[in-house]
């Protein structure tokens, strides 16, 4: 997959692991308009691309991200002031958007966090399905000391971290240092420094890489229900999607039991078993 050129982001393909680097250092990484666009953009490939099982967050030099970019919102205003009413909303609203494509992304997102994750950044950390944060990471949502709530940031934070905790981020504009931010399972694991951080990315990554991918999206938007079925209704997607696994005509099923009894690695975690030995 060649993956397209941006200005906002840099990107990079590593072993099926889409690598993704927040790329506005000289603003600790703030989101703008137009690094939210290349998000949505390059997310919307790599959940469209069956050679990517997984996508990794970082932020370029020392912090994660620091939120959205507040010159940006001097855009919006100008926009506004010429005449287009919903500059605002659109501005605010694909963020919104950012948040739920990754949310209910079939890939399995990772993030690798240090220094600072604000406002936006925290609510990015909020959608993803594993978190490293290093002892020097520091979430906080501060919009309302900005006269801002925390619009579509708000629900993920509840759905991450429940409603009594997010209510005493969000309404006094809460921080938590990477200690704190484990402690109530905003992170999913603590790290001393950002190498420890990477050394557990590698180890995670070559843990999932023993999942079969089908399966593993397949688990992921179980657990989400993004459509919000009823328990019923739920159950029957289940039953149905645990039929077709070994029905298909590429059957993960089929494929990951027959590998189990004949004591070799299945045909997704081969390529990684070879490269492993290659390396050794």
């Amino acid at each position: 997959m060649k993956l397209p050129a941006f200005n906002q982001i840099a990107c990079h393909l590593e072993q099926q692991v889409l690598f993704i680097t927040l790329a506005r250092e000289e603003v600790n990484n703030a989101m703008n308009l137009a690094m939210v666009e290349e998000l949505i953009r390059l997310l919307t490939l790599a959940n469209n691309n069956q050679e990517i099982r997984a996508v990794v967050f970082r932020g370029a030099g020392e912090n994660f991200c620091a939120g959205g970019d507040i010159k940006d919102m001097a855009q919006a205003q100008k926009r506004h002031q010429q005449g287009q009413e919903d500059a605002y909303y659109h501005f605010n609203r694909l963020f919104g958007q950012l948040l739920a494509l990754t949310e209910q992304s079939p890939k399995v997102i990772i993030a690798l966090v240090d220094g600072y994750a604000l406002g936006g950044g925290f609510g990015l950390v909020c959608v993803c399905d594993y978190v490293i944060a290093t002892k020097k990471a520091y979430f906080a949502l501060p919009e309302t000391t900005l006269g801002l709530p925390p619009a579509q940031i708000a629900p993920f934070v509840v759905k991450r971290l429940g409603l009594t905790t997010t209510r005493e981020l969000a309404l006094f504009a809460g921080a938590l240092d990477g200690e704190k931010a484990d402690a109530i399972n905003l992170a999913n694991a603590l790290v001393e420094n950002l190498d420890e951080g990477k050394a557990l990315l590698e180890k995670k990554l070559k843990q999932l890489s023993r999942c079969a991918p089908g399966a593993t999206a397949i688990t992921k938007a179980l657990l989400l229900n993004p459509e919000n079925l009823s328990q019923e209704a739920l159950l029957d997607l289940a039953a149905q999607q645990f039929s077709a696994q070994f029905t298909q005509a590429r059957s993960e099923a089929l494929e990951g039991t027959r590998a189990f009894m004949e004591k070799r690695p299945p045909e997704w975690a081969a390529s990684t078993a070879a490269v492993e030995q290659e390396q050794a």
